[in-house]
């Protein structure tokens, strides 16, 4: 058992190291390929930030875990919402600028309410995969659109700024360290998929709670340190902008990957509990984000709010474990 604690803690502190390396890599050697910032920012980091829930989610659905891949995936997007915007609120409101951001909230709710209507069989079959892939896909390809034609928007200011660090980098040592980071990725997943199997099946815990809770809290660490990162600079945008980056990747290529590995049997319990409460805290963003009428904003009542119901959440989770 011990020996699966520390393999989990490795895992999580290498997975978080060499996330943030594999972002900066790929955002640099992005730069130098003529990647306009704001498309750096929606795709290369949003991409980056998602990496690990990618690599684990595939690992565990690869060693026959599909439920441990599923539990990361949602569970990331409710800690997403729940504990980094809620947090970061708390922290700081959140003033939503952003007419990029303004379009993609509708398009989480949608992808989350499509998400849903494949879990009503109890199963995610191959062919449930190909039609996650396929609407990524096409959501990219719009990302890249509207990059392009919103060049000056609200977040591509914010984005140069989360780009300085790159600057410093040739070519060489951006496509090395991107090489690395991607390295890395693989062997912390591996230690993090190993650990926590290996301390459920000791605890006969399910592989679904693990997923959701140290796991899923676990691979959102790079989305909390970078969202942290932006409110300290004042660029709101970035850090709401990496959650739905996030929650949209996870929801469409994580959970994609995982069953077109491993087709899976989905617990009743995931569409009832984990899947309702991801959308009711989707919602909720979006309303609170979209603003209607007025400026979209995220205060610190709501913020205090979000961090509420994660820790209900969690708890609840715990207590089933101990019970």
């Amino acid at each position: 058992m011990l020996l699966a604690v520390l393999a989990v803690v490795a895992g999580l502190a290498l997975l978080v190291w060499s996330a943030d390396k594999f972002v900066d890599g790929a955002a640099a050697t992005a730069r130098y390929a003529g990647m306009p910032p704001l498309l750096i920012g929606m795709l290369i980091v949003g991409f980056g930030t998602s990496a690990p829930e990618m690599v684990v989610s595939a690992m565990a659905s690869a060693d026959g875990n599909p439920a441990l891949a599923l539990g990361n995936a949602y569970g990331s997007n409710i800690t997403n919402i729940a504990l980094i915007l809620g947090l970061v609120a708390l922290i700081s409101p959140i003033a939503v600028n952003s007419q990029v951001l303004r379009k993609e909230l509708p398009i989480l709710m949608l992808v989350t309410l499509f998400a849903g209507w494949q879990l009503f069989d109890h199963q995610l079959s191959r062919l449930d995969a190909w039609c996650l892939f396929a609407v990524f896909v096409v959501l990219m390809s719009w990302s890249v659109w509207q990059g392009m034609r919103n060049p000056q928007d609200a977040m591509a200011s914010g984005v140069n700024n989360e780009l300085q660090d790159t600057n410093a980098m040739t070519l060489k040592q951006a496509i090395i360290w991107l090489l690395v980071g991607l390295v890395l990725l693989i062997v912390a997943s591996r230690f993090l998929v190993y650990g926590a199997v290996f301390i459920a099946q000791s605890l006969g815990v399910s592989d679904l709670v693990i997923g959701l809770t140290v796991v899923a809290i676990g691979t959102s660490l790079p989305e909390l340190a970078s969202s942290l990162i932006a409110i300290k600079k004042g660029e709101h945008d970035i850090a709401l902008g990496n959650v739905i980056g996030s929650n949209l990747f996870n929801t469409l290529a994580v959970v994609g990957i995982a069953a077109a590995i491993e087709p899976m049997a989905v617990d009743a319990v995931v569409l009832t509990r984990d899947w309702t409460l991801m959308a009711v805290l989707t919602a909720a963003v979006f309303i609170m984000g979209y603003g209607y009428k007025k400026q979209g904003r995220i205060n610190r009542l709501e913020g205090a709010a979000l961090l509420a119901v994660f820790v209900g959440y969690t708890g609840y989770l715990v207590s089933t474990v101990i019970a």
